[in-house]
């Protein structure tokens, strides 16, 4: 049996088993899903030592990775319960209007290598919580990672068909997914991953109308502005720009400072990268990565602007639109410096964006953050915090070349279900023929 079959396969499993699965108890299924964050925290030693080998992981980022996948599947089964309807008052006498909310049918999560483990389980957690049976296609990178998520579920006694992994070859990823897109069995799509991967994924499902949910690329901006307490700055922006060798679709990409304090931020943040050892800064996936980013490096020096460190950690200053670095997603240990006037050309800058998922402000006076965050066009905007942050029970996404929908808390449920009028009559009708 062939990738593509094998794929057709767990759509047909997952179709066969929706209507079990969908009629289950909130509290059956809240028991399982419990029970699969269990197995993987169980799994955390295996689950380390596969992404070490697979994606060139550290071993702080891959405990973190098991620690926040399990906990976006526990968060899940908080959620069973919360899967509700209302009643909507109507203007016809004696009729009960009611909009519930239901499953869907099969869905399928496509997921990415950087954060396997977390966002592994982030797509099919809250489908499964929904009522819904998914199917979790693996990234070519590291499928004995996204493996064990599924192994750690059916041991905790999900029934047969109702959670599915498929796997393929690299060369033949596109094949795989449009079929698994294609198959009438998918009834909705999540995606996390790069937005041209993702631009692709898009179109295929809009000719299936079937629904789509989009976590793709970011360019994260970071605002200091003169009235910041640039300790508390430096320290976001270090961790924002340098986890995980900045392979976080949130990282820290541009970091924007008003002139006040332009300076006395770049000769501090300076100071802390060069501290930050490589194995803290942590290794890209492989060669290629490296190679992308030292060209983004070479093209901003080339064009005017000054490298900073030499270490792991990269700081660019003076970055400016006409270089790759301003424009294009590094997905790297490099951060570009972009030195502006003030507020305005501040907000300014971090629209100067095709990008829109995370960013950050930095400032002493709560309402002025609040009030500069509120017109950054990004999906989260973080108020004296890095870009780096998640919780299972927030609602995560983006907008523009950052994708669209939102995963976690009850934004999920609405991701995941099918929203319905159903009525009932208590009187006879009346009708104009």
């Amino acid at each position: 049996m062939n990738d593509v079959s094998r794929a057709n396969a767990a759509a047909e499993a997952a179709a066969a088993a929706f209507p079990a699965w969908s009629a289950l108890g909130p509290n059956a299924r809240r028991s399982l899903l419990n029970a699969a964050a269990d197995a993987l925290d169980a799994r955390a030693d295996q689950l380390v030592a596969a992404m070490r080998a697979e994606v060139r992981a550290s071993e702080p980022w891959a405990r973190f990775n098991v620690m926040v996948g399990a906990g976006m599947v526990r968060e899940a089964a908080a959620l069973t319960t919360q899967i509700t309807g209302e009643v909507i008052p109507s203007d016809k006498p004696g009729l009960l209007s009611l909009a519930l909310r239901e499953p869907v049918g099969v869905i399928l999560g496509i997921a990415p290598w950087n954060a396997p483990v977390i966002l592994g389980c982030r797509a099919i957690a809250t489908p499964l919580a929904c009522g819904d049976t998914v199917i979790l296609k693996a990234s070519e990178r590291c499928p004995r990672t996204q493996s064990l998520i599924v192994e750690a579920f059916a041991e905790a006694g999900f029934p047969a068909g109702v959670v599915n992994l498929v796997t393929n070859a690299p060369d033949q990823a596109a094949e795989v997914v449009g079929a698994l897109i294609d198959h009438p069995a998918v009834r909705r799509i999540n995606f996390t991953g790069s937005t041209a991967v993702g631009k692709i994924v898009a179109r295929r499902a809009a000719e299936q109308l079937k629904p789509v949910l989009l976590e793709l690329g970011g360019k994260a901006p970071l605002i200091v502005l003169d009235d910041a307490d640039l300790d508390e700055a430096v320290k976001a922006a270090a961790f924002g720009a340098f986890m995980n060798a900045g392979q976080i679709c949130m990282s820290t990409e541009r970091i924007i400072l008003v002139d006040a304090i332009a300076d006395a931020f770049v000769e501090k943040l300076a100071a802390k990268a060069a501290s930050m050892p490589a194995p803290a800064v942590g290794e890209q996936v492989d060669d290629k990565a490296v190679v992308n980013v030292g060209d983004l490096i070479d093209d901003a020096v080339a064009k005017g602007a000054r490298r900073l460190t030499t270490g792991a950690a990269v700081l660019v200053d003076g970055v400016a639109p006409g270089m790759k670095l301003y424009h294009d997603e590094s997905f790297g240990p490099v951060v570009g410096i972009i030195r502006v006037a003030g507020e305005e050309e501040a907000i300014a800058t971090a629209n100067d964006s095709a990008y829109g998922l995370a960013a950050s402000v930095f400032t002493g006076d709560a309402a002025r953050g609040l009030r500069v965050a509120r017109r950054i066009r990004s999906g989260i905007c973080h108020v004296n915090g890095p870009t780096v942050q998640d919780e299972p029970q927030m609602p995560f996404g983006g907008s523009g070349a950052s994708g669209y929908g939102r995963f976690g808390g009850k934004a999920g449920i609405d991701a995941f279900t099918e929203l319905r009028w159903i009525t009932i009559a208590g009187e006879p009708g009346h009708y104009p023929i």
